[in-house]
């Protein structure tokens, strides 16, 4: 599983690296960025969560 980013579509809200840390961080600005691009085994439902509530869809999960 991997995960993608749009930055041109992340508006900074914080809700992906609030709810999965170990998966995302925030630039300076508070936009996301990923810590890793292949979720790590385990890590699944946490990435699931972080994607999900991101309001703008800014990031995305592909198999």
């Amino acid at each position: 599983m991997r995960i993608r980013l749009d930055t041109d579509a992340c508006q900074g809200h914080g809700r992906c690296y609030t709810l999965a840390p170990t998966l995302f961080d925030s630039d300076d600005l508070g936009h996301c960025v990923l810590l890793v691009d292949k979720v790590p085994a385990g890590h699944e439902d946490e990435a699931r969560t972080g994607v999900a509530n991101c309001p703008e869809h800014a990031l995305t999960l592909e198999d």
